[in-house]
């Protein structure tokens, strides 16, 4: 092992699970580790700007200001103002995110997670910013709004088919794997990395989620993308720093970051 120059494309340090090591990790541990850049993808309305306030901490996080679908119940009428206040105000804020559509569980009003999903898009639209999009078991509402509003960003944590695969990779947009690549059942996410360009494809944690072999059910952290990054690197038959490298640059490039 021993990687360095690794961007995690998508992190939730704001987590609880982080209460009682974050700033050694953010200050010294991440950086010792080989990790060279960390998107903090916000998921909660009431946290947006201590997330952002976090990242302006470390030279190098960024933030994105959005609101996950299962969190959009009880939003202000004026969120989509604060949220645009805010990442007009920061310089730290490089995307709208982490926004999207979550079907898993009942008792979510779809209708109501589809008008907060394309509000947030059409923000995105006008602040010229990427998007981070979450997509659970709605592939095709998903698929018709991307088609209708063709945002620049990222469908995180992708877990779906090859063929929604090459879909969204048509669209323009990029596909972010996390740990599950993994996974010993993980056969949808190796197909789709099977089919992703590498200069469409970003490496992620989702911490403190999605840990990776041999770390799956235990708290993930940025550290452990090089697991992530070796088993891709293995399906697309590159070296391993070279598959970070180039992850790196795909995330800077698509969230416009100058590091």
């Amino acid at each position: 092992m021993g990687y360095s120059n690794i961007f995690d494309s998508h992190s939730h340090y704001d987590d609880k699970a982080f209460d009682d090591d974050r700033e050694e990790l953010l200050s010294t541990k991440l950086k010792e580790g080989g990790v060279s850049g960390v998107i903090h993808a916000c998921a909660y309305f009431e946290n947006v700007l201590d997330g952002v306030l976090m990242a302006e901490r470390h030279d190098f996080m960024y933030s994105s200001v959005g609101v996950h679908p299962e969190e959009c119940e009880n939003l202000p009428e004026n969120y989509i103002s604060v949220l645009r206040d805010i990442a007009l105000s920061h310089k730290k804020v490089v995307a709208i995110g982490e926004i999207g559509l979550d079907y898993h569980y009942d008792g979510f009003d779809r209708d109501f997670q589809i008008k907060i999903f394309k509000e947030q898009l059409s923000l995105a639209k006008e602040l010229s910013l990427p998007v981070i999009i979450h997509s659970r078991d709605a592939t095709g509402d998903m698929m018709d709004i991307l088609r209708e509003y063709r945002p620049c960003g990222v469908m995180h944590c992708f877990s779906g088919s090859a063929e929604t695969a090459k879909e969204v990779l048509s669209l323009g947009m990029y596909l972010g794997f996390t740990g599950v690549v993994t996974f010993k059942n993980a056969k949808k996410a190796v197909e789709a990395v099977s089919v992703t360009p590498l200069d469409r494809l970003l490496l992620e944690t989702d911490c403190p989620y999605m840990a990776p072999e041999p770390f799956r059910g235990k708290r993930c952290d940025s550290r452990l993308i090089e697991y992530t990054a070796e088993k891709i690197a293995e399906i697309k038959g590159v070296p391993t720093q070279n598959m970070i490298d180039i992850a790196n640059e795909n995330t800077k490039r698509l969230f416009g970051i100058n590091m």
